[in-house]
């Protein structure tokens, strides 16, 4: 989706931030990065495509800035005290980079949840770790009381007028340079580095339009735009874990309304795209969020061409964990491949006929299991080089009265199905399934901690876990339910500390599984 920001016509809340910018004191630990160019992905889009290469700095994102700012300016009774933050990634390591610097006391609250590659980052800069809670909003409540009880000095990832002016420092370095950008394409989560880039761009390079760039299931900012008003979210994904914010920052949404020109959201599929993309430019493996806006930048350029676009590659974190995922969803976010569920004849020669429609298209999975007399089911991969393949097989498959869904953007058959072995349950008499997927914390007794609570009153019929490489894992859940027992089984989810979203309606669920 592709959202225009009406902009209030006047810089009365940006206005402040031109100074802070100048006066922002982030060299001392970030470097002026680099802009390369894009060949690769120019070639692709039609566009001359540029990357700010933040994912060099030396906590490799831009985190370091808006933290050394904020930090390097604090009184020195402040300093003598020390700082803390929240944190379970990139800002955790700007502020602990910065504090070593300064040679302060610094202490960073992570969740238990977090990735031991990432603890070991920040206590190399030789920052205290208390870990505590599953997420970030528990970590966030520990080290506010922490800041509290001790005096220390609370460092905000985002919301803060000298972390927005340290990351508008990027907004500077873009504009200085000789190449005059048509647009450029900001990640966003809470919105600080959008509004310090924007906060210059727009008053110095009036002409360069500014986009933010958030993921469907974490877009606050859109949600602010519609609303215009901050809304906080209810569910947040967490794929890309930093930009993975419930609600868009007062300081940074002040600022944005006065100076971006819209927001873009897009898919988890279309990021890990992006991130093939960067590596087959630069050979650097950057993380999700550091591939937002990059995949914003392509979005965009399907209407337009010729034109010179920027984006912003923020950072490089990435859990190695992650990468068969990256991998394997690029393909569905370039529209390489697709995921149909097909339905055949249950008898000889039905495999043979529908493998000649597929002529010398390459099959990425096939995927059948017996369960009818009449007729069966197959789950099938499909790489394709573009649209009209897919149409030429879409007619092939029409004209021999072969009937089929397209899975491709299902989560469930995504996440879940195509991964799964088994199936159709044979129904129990007064007993109905209903399907629901959901999130647990990845860490040690996660599992026991869930079937505890879930409790024994109700039998589990399907269970499907996926570690994707984050903090939390993708659950499938079936649950059998006697008839007439809907609102008990509803209460029952709602009173657990997990979120349930029912998925019993799902195509691929259906043909497969139910």
């Amino acid at each position: 989706m592709r959202l225009k920001i009406k902009k209030t016509g006047s810089f009365k809340q940006s206005k402040k931030y031109i100074d802070l910018i100048n006066q922002a004191t982030v060299y001392d630990t970030a470097i002026k990065t680099p802009i390369t160019f894009a060949k690769n992905i120019s070639k692709k889009l039609a566009n001359d495509v540029f990357l700010k290469r933040e994912d060099l700095q030396p906590v490799f994102s831009f985190k370091n800035r808006g933290a050394y700012n904020k930090i390097s300016q604090l009184s020195a009774s402040q300093k003598k005290l020390g700082v803390i933050a929240a944190s379970a990634g990139n800002h955790a390591q700007g502020v602990a980079n910065a504090s070593q610097k300064l040679k302060i006391p610094c202490l960073i609250v992570m969740p238990e949840t977090t990735p031991e590659i990432k603890i070991q980052s920040v206590q190399s800069f030789g920052s205290k770790i208390l870990l505590h809670g599953d997420n970030y909003n528990q970590a966030y409540k520990k080290a506010s009381q922490i800041a509290k009880d001790k005096g220390m000095e609370l460092i905000p990832a985002f919301d803060d007028p000298l972390t927005i002016a340290g990351q508008g420092t990027i907004g500077k370095e873009i504009e200085s340079e000789e190449e005059a950008f048509d647009a450029v394409f900001v990640p966003v989560g809470g919105g600080g580095l959008l509004a310090g880039v924007s906060a210059w761009i727009a008053q110095h390079s009036p002409k360069t339009k500014v986009y933010g760039v958030e993921v469907e299931d974490s877009a606050c900012l859109l949600e602010a735009v519609k609303f215009n008003k901050r809304v906080k979210l209810r569910e947040v994904g967490l794929f890309a874990d930093g930009v993975a914010v419930e609600q868009i920052g007062k300081h940074t949404f002040e600022v944005i309304k006065e100076c971006v020109d819209g927001v873009i959201t897009v898919s988890i599929d279309e990021v890990c795209a992006a991130v093939k993309d960067i590596f087959e430019d630069t050979r650097v493996l950057s993380e999700p969020a550091g591939a937002l806006a990059l995949a914003g930048l392509k979005k965009y350029c399907k209407k337009i061409n010729n034109k010179k676009l920027i984006a912003i590659s923020s950072g490089a974190n990435i859990n190695f964990e992650r990468l068969s995922y990256i991998v394997e969803r690029s393909e569905v976010g370039e529209d390489r491949e697709k995921l149909l569920s097909i339905k055949i004849p249950e008898k000889p020669g039905s495999f043979l006929k529908l493998c000649r429609i597929f002529g010398k298209l390459q099959i990425t999975e096939f995927n059948y299991r017996f369960s009818d007399q009449a007729e069966a089911h197959v789950l099938v991969g499909i790489r394709l080089k573009n649209d009209n393949a897919f149409k030429t097989l879409r007619a092939k498959l029409k004209k021999s009265r072969f009937s089929y869904s397209d899975l491709t953007r299902s989560v469930i058959s995504n996440d879940h199905l195509r991964h799964m072995i088994g199936g159709h349950l044979i129904k129990a008499n007064n007993l109905n399934e209903r399907l629901f997927r959901c999130k647990f914390p990845v860490k040690p007794g996660a599992l026991l901690d869930f079937l505890k609570a879930f409790g024994s009153e109700r039998n589990i019929s399907l269970f499907h876990y996926r570690n994707l490489g984050a903090a939390f894992a993708n659950v499938l859940i079936g649950i059998q339910e006697e008839t007439g027992k809907q609102k008990s089984l509803i209460k029952h989810l709602q009173s657990l500390d997990y979120e349930f979203i029912e998925e019993s309606d799902n195509v691929g669920y259906i043909n497969f599984l139910k």
